[in-house]
């Protein structure tokens, strides 16, 4: 009972850091719209019926891109309050650009069918997997990440943004101080994950991902709001973004050519107080 009354205190507070925490911002995040030429490039998006990951889908068919969505419940694949409204949350997300696929990320035969599916060339790719460890299992980001980088040299497929979260890697330090304590109690399964995850790409010049165009986007508290389209890259403590803001800033950095976090990983917010 201690325990999780610790757990829930401190996720408060955590909270309520993120609300107040000042950041010091490096960078303003360009307000662009999708430049490439016609004909449109596919883009696939795993963990698409994820908070941030519905936001993604919704954004690219927004942008006229066709989308391939990797599910593992396609029921859930419904309308992000952030973009389209809270009263639109029970709507699918229906589109004759999109195509829905149900398959484990674990799965190399299922990553690569989605591949397959793509109805035009893929321009690059959104990782933004979550969920409970208990349900998906301990290394599922790690070992699906692995399956989407093999697909992708399979493939010949440079472009991916993966979605990890602030306060992994070198990012730690700009954890606010109650986010730290769950990182390191309720949260340490899963932090070990998205760390070994991110080891893909950052570990050595040897890594499975590292000749990839990969950008590791760390977002601090993410919230359902609309988006703010003011996305800054930060140095200092995070603070709070939509999910809206984290799926628009991944989209272009796998739709801008010259994106400016290539092999990089940036830490993102976009409420500042």
């Amino acid at each position: 009972m201690h325990i999780k009354l610790f757990i829930v205190s401190s996720f408060l507070s955590y909270i309520n850091a993120f609300l107040s925490s000042p950041l010091k911002s490096t960078y303003t995040i360009r307000n662009t719209h999708n430049t490439h030429n016609t004909p449109k490039m596919s883009i696939i998006v795993f963990g698409a019926t994820g908070a941030t990951g519905q936001e993604v889908v919704v954004q690219a068919l927004n942008k006229k891109e066709r989308v391939v969505a990797f599910c593992r419940d396609q029921s859930k694949l419904t309308q992000p309050p952030g973009t389209c409204g809270i009263d639109a949350t029970a709507n699918l997300i229906v589109d004759n650009k999109l195509v829905k696929y149900t398959g484990t990320v674990t799965s190399q035969s299922d990553v690569d069918k989605a591949f397959s599916l793509a109805p035009t060339y893929v321009k690059g790719v959104v990782v933004a997997l979550g969920g409970k460890p208990d349900e998906v299992g301990y290394d599922m980001l790690t070992n699906g990440t692995q399956c989407i980088i093999n697909a992708m040299k399979k493939y010949n497929v440079k472009r991916i943004a993966v979605v990890t979260s602030i306060g992994v890697g070198d990012s730690v330090r700009q954890a606010p101080l109650f986010f730290k304590l769950i990182m390191w109690t309720a949260m340490k399964s899963i932090m070990k994950d998205k760390n070994n995850q991110e080891d893909l790409f950052l570990e050595s010049t040897g890594a499975p991902g590292a000749d990839l165009e990969y950008t590791i986007v760390r977002p601090g508290g993410l919230s359902f709001d609309p988006p703010t389209n003011n996305v800054k890259v930060i140095d200092g403590v995070a603070g709070k973004i939509p999910r809206a803001d984290v799926a628009k800033f991944c989209l272009e950095a796998v739709l801008e050519e010259d994106f400016q976090y290539l092999r990089k990983s940036p830490s993102i917010s976009s409420i500042f107080e």
